[in-house]
């Protein structure tokens, strides 16, 4: 039997247990079913607590979330009539002229048009806003060798199978592959020992004129605008592929901002970054954040070197450093996670020396509208 359904817009609750909470927390459900379902694994899994503090604050991006709910003669308020949702970014200070729709449908509602039905409502958000473009993404558990049936993004330094359902679904309405992104995972405990000769021979290598600073989730007064720099420019400085992104400018008050966001998500960052003594400034940094949900698992998330500094291996100054602050100070963490563009070889090189293994990628793709 075929079910029916309508598109509904998540209300922004005060908190999850509000009685028009119960489409957040399917939404929550339906999305932790798709990742599970394209992983195998519950590391990305999210909660409704993360997920509503994200959609409290939309000071620089407006975050509308829908879902497909079943048709029901009673309305009834069950999180598993959700069969599917649409997360749509929308900038609001620098890139105005783009938004980001992702989609996903639980597996047993499939093939029925809800992802159509969704994606449709979600780029109609897109063009009411403005934007000229669309960007989505699609996961895949390994990178195809290069030959027949695969597409190459516009970089040419990654591929993705163009018969998976996410590049079909995207490449029948239009879209290029503009970027190709790896995730990689490092396991612990490690080897205490290479870690270490890895963060000796970088400290060697940058010299006195670097030393590492740490802070916890919330930047000191002191580093504040230098982080807010180091953000922005990790909106340029990192490779983009062919996608049609600006600079997106931070700045103290916006660090501020996303601190309360994430202490009201339960998600901490456990932040280091090497300054630059002659200058008094950063010259690069790294960051782990873990999640509310697992003690095992934390992503490992921006990591940047400014390029007036590279050639000084901060790269792996840094991220070796972060790793023994990790193992010491979370013992329970088994697995960290992270994501680089496939062009990015001078990350990824320090990734593979440090032991991360290839556990699957993404395909950045993008659509320019009418």
């Amino acid at each position: 039997m075929t079910t029916t359904w309508s598109i509904r817009e998540v209300p922004v609750s005060q908190t999850t247990d509000a009685p028009e909470a119960w489409l957040l927390h399917g939404y929550t459900g339906a999305m932790n079913d798709c990742l599970l379902a394209a992983w195998g694994h519950r590391d990305f899994e999210r909660t409704a607590t993360e997920i509503l503090g994200s959609m409290h604050d939309q000071t620089y991006e407006s975050k509308p979330r829908l879902v497909a709910v079943a048709d029901d003669a009673h309305d009834a308020p069950d999180p598993d009539r959700v069969l599917g949702y649409a997360m749509i970014n929308l900038p609001l200070q620098d890139n105005t002229h783009t938004g980001h729709v992702e989609v996903g449908v639980r597996p047993p509602y499939r093939r029925q048009g809800v992802g159509s039905a969704l994606f449709d409502a979600g780029l109609a958000l897109v063009r009411d806003a403005g934007r000229s473009q669309v960007t989505a993404s699609t996961d895949q558990h390994t990178e195809p060798p290069e030959g027949p049936g695969t597409l190459a993004a516009t970089t040419g330094a990654g591929r993705v199978a163009v018969d998976e359902d996410g590049p079909r679904f995207l490449l029948a309405r239009g879209f290029a592959l503009e970027q190709v992104d790896r995730y990689s995972v490092f396991d612990l405990p490690f080897d205490p020992e290479l870690i270490a000769k890895h963060h000796a021979e970088a400290e060697a290598h940058a010299g006195p004129d670097y030393r590492l600073v740490t802070w916890q989730s919330h930047v000191p007064e002191e580093w504040v605008d230098e982080y807010a720099l180091l953000n922005t420019r990790m909106s340029t400085d990192a490779p983009l592929g062919g996608l049609d992104l600006e600079e997106d400018v931070w700045e103290a008050e916006r660090i501020r901002t996303y601190e309360k966001q994430y202490e009201e998500r339960g998600l901490p960052l456990l932040v280091l970054a090497a300054e630059h003594v002659p200058t008094h400034t950063l010259a690069a940094f790294t960051c782990f954040m873990p999640i509310p949900n697992s003690d095992e698992f934390v992503h490992q998330t921006d990591t940047l070197v400014l390029k007036e500094h590279r050639g000084k291996r901060l790269g792996m100054l840094v991220k070796t450093a972060n790793l023994q602050r990790l193992a010491a100070e979370r013992p329970a963490v088994r697995r960290v996670g992270t994501w680089n563009a496939e062009e990015n070889s001078y990350m990824l090189a320090i990734n593979v020396a440090l032991g991360f293994r290839p556990a699957g990628g993404s395909g950045e793709w993008q659509l320019k509208l009418s």
